[in-house]
């Protein structure tokens, strides 16, 4: 076995959990953290041969890692080792370290709060900080002190917080002034080269592939490039194969999460003798990932991160710079097994303005999961610890849009709709969608439609109208060979929800399930605030129930249609209107049957200055739109 960094740390780890249930260790990318420090604590005499859940934040991560671990042991996945993730998982009955991602340990909290069985829990890579990590943290204390506490006669459950680059002393006083262990890793010289000044509104993917076309000339060994998204990985892709053109030495991989796992793996593993890779990464190969036989990273220094805007009750994909953190996360990369090289597309005068560290998502999230989970846990967000306190602006926003779905009673807490809602492992508005579309025995359709809004869109350039996937996922219409990747990912969630919803009743079925109107039905039982009423007869501007306005980029054949119900759209900063992406078209005679709690009666008394007499109106609305 090869000498790590970490390795030397690993008396001082052991010693430290077994005086204390909690501990910090910051661990630079490459310090072997996340392939040694299971395998160190898994005999520990403190650990009385419990299991030990390790968290990682991403699903490609969390299998890699499973498949790391068990091959140090000689042996294979769902042995001593597992993992369970989305849609996937191998365990077995020895399995005693169990990779998982967050948010399958925030709903494993759920339903065993003491974790029986589990004498560690592990949060690799924390310093990403993503809204699952907050949660399961928060749950995982909260539990073990009403189940797991000194005076319960359980074993303790202990907490290990790992990370490449974290503020060490807030999270020790988050975990009772927890020590903090730090490992300064092993890394060769990066030669940092710096670019010209970044422009704002520039198309990176021109200067992208010049410094790749730079790269390949000057130097030797794989090249890790960093992109903000998956559209500039496949156009960057795209231009860099027509450049090479014969080139039989270089390997272009695409590597982000949507890819299949024979893809990721092609990325990730060494290039075969006398090739060499260019890997075309999103911030997924930051710190989660190990990637063999980079020496060189060119780095764009930008990242695609969800908002959600308040205004509109909307999250969004913004493109933005990285932290200072992050960079120095990505030139670590070049430096793994070599004396490596970074390029930097901006400059050091753009660097030094950088922010020092990414914010934390929950700062900045839609908080509708959030608050549905704590709900079901039955607290407030007062009640738990946190690093940071979830906005009281965006968690009242995220129980009143719960109130709005039909999740909670007049107190306040679920009721039994909203309990059936959390047990679903989807967001509140998918979940109540699936359980509405059971209820009328449209749950195929209803898992078709849930399982097409949880992943990225399959069809993207062919149109706004969601029947056109639906097809796609049913096999009336073939998908392109990019696509059928996505569409495959589509079905299989499909069926698992389908195997969710298998013991729930049909309770009011409908008579005419084939018909197509039921898309747009059960569309709106999910975004309600979302429904669009056209302006003028056939144009592309819409008004939605939210007050905002939205319309089609181009002609699409939706604008027939005078409603609609909008599932995806999106709009560049400082834009009044938002962009239709994904619609189904709306039958308003369901205001009068399915869709009839949207509507609200109100009594209008105005004074019309034109006219100069006072106008008495009953309007019939749904939200801000006026059916009548």
């Amino acid at each position: 076995m090869n000498t790590l960094p970490i390795d030397s740390l690993l008396p001082a780890l052991r010693d430290a959990l077994s005086a204390r249930h909690e501990a910090v260790l910051e661990a630079p990318p490459g310090a072997g953290k996340t392939t040694r420090v299971p395998l160190a604590l898994l005999n520990a005499p403190w650990l009385a041969g419990q299991n030990i859940l390790m968290l990682e934040p991403r699903r490609l991560a969390a299998r890699a890692a499973a498949e790391r671990l068990a091959s140090e042991l000689g042996e294979r996945v769902g042995e001593t080792v597992g993992y369970r993730i989305r849609l996937d998982s191998k365990v077995g009955p020895n399995t005693r370290i169990e990779v998982v991602t967050e948010g399958i340990l925030a709903r494993r909290l759920q339903d065993d709060p003491a974790l029986d069985g589990v004498g560690l829990v592990i949060f690799d890579e924390f310093h990403e900080r993503s809204l699952d990590a907050d949660l399961a943290l928060a749950l995982t204390l909260n539990g073990r002190a009403m189940f797991r506490g000194a005076d319960s006669g359980e074993a303790p459950l202990k907490v290990l917080l790992m990370s490449a680059t974290l503020e060490g002393e807030r999270l020790a006083a988050l975990l009772d002034e927890a020590p903090v262990l730090r490992s300064e890793g092993r890394m060769f010289p990066v030669d940092i080269r710096w670019g010209a000044p970044f422009q704002a509104g520039e198309w990176i993917e021109p200067r992208v592939l010049q410094t790749l076309q730079q790269a390949l000339a000057d130097e030797s060994g794989s090249l890790l490039v960093f992109l903000s998204g998956q559209a500039e990985i496949r156009r960057v892709a795209e231009q860099l194969q027509e450049s090479l053109g014969n080139r039989p030495d270089v390997l272009v991989c695409p590597l982000h999460g949507e890819l299949d796992l024979a893809a990721q793996r092609a990325a990730i593993e060494p290039a075969p003798a006398g090739k060499r890779k260019v890997v075309l990464a999103t911030n997924i190969a930051e710190t989660s990932l190990t990637i063999d036989g980079v020496r060189v990273v060119i780095d764009a220094g930008l990242a695609r991160v969800p908002r959600f805007d308040p205004a509109s009750g909307m999250t969004r994909l913004d493109t933005q710079r990285i932290s200072r953190a992050s960079a120095t996360q990505r030139a670590g990369r070049a430096g793994r097994l070599e004396p490596g090289v970074c390029y930097r597309l901006w400059s050091q005068t753009q660097h030094e303005q950088l922010s020092a560290y990414s914010s934390a998502e929950i700062l900045q999230a839609d908080l509708a999961g959030l608050a549905l989970q704590l709900l079901r846990w039955g607290v407030t967000p007062q009640e738990l610890s946190w690093l940071d306190v979830p906005p009281p602006a965006a968690y009242a926003q995220a129980l009143d849009l719960l109130d709005r779905l039909g999740a909670l009673d007049e107190r306040g807490a679920l009721n039994a709709h909203g309990q059936a809602m959390a047990e679903l492992p989807s967001h509140p508005r998918i979940a109540h969608l699936l359980l509405r579309g059971q209820a009328l025995g449209l749950g195929a359709l209803a898992c078709d439609l849930a399982a097409l809004l949880s992943e990225r869109d399959i069809l993207r350039g062919g149109g706004a109208d969601l029947q056109g996937r639906l097809a796609l996922l049913s096999g009336e219409s073939r998908a392109t060979r990019s696509a059928q990747g996505g569409v495959q990912r589509a079905r299989q969630l499909a069926r698992q929800f389908q195997g969710l919803l298998k013991n729930r009743p049909v309770t009011q079925a409908v008579s005419d399930p084939e018909h197509p109107r039921w898309l747009g039905c059960l569309l709106a039982f999910a975004y309600p605030d979302r429904i669009a009423q056209q302006r003028r007869a056939g144009g592309a501007d819409y008004r939605l129930a939210n007050g905002r306005a939205a319309q089609f980029g181009e002609t699409d054949a939706l604008m027939k249609h005078e409603w609609l119900v909008v599932a995806d759209l999106g709009s560049r900063q400082g834009q009044r209107e938002e962009r239709i992406y994904l619609a189904a078209d709306l039958d308003p005679a369901l205001f009068a049957s399915e869709l009839a709690e949207q509507v609200a009666t109100l009594d209008v008394l105005d004074w019309d200055e034109r006219e100069g007499v006072l106008r008495a109106e009953r309007q019939r609305k749904v939200g801000e739109l006026v059916l009548e």
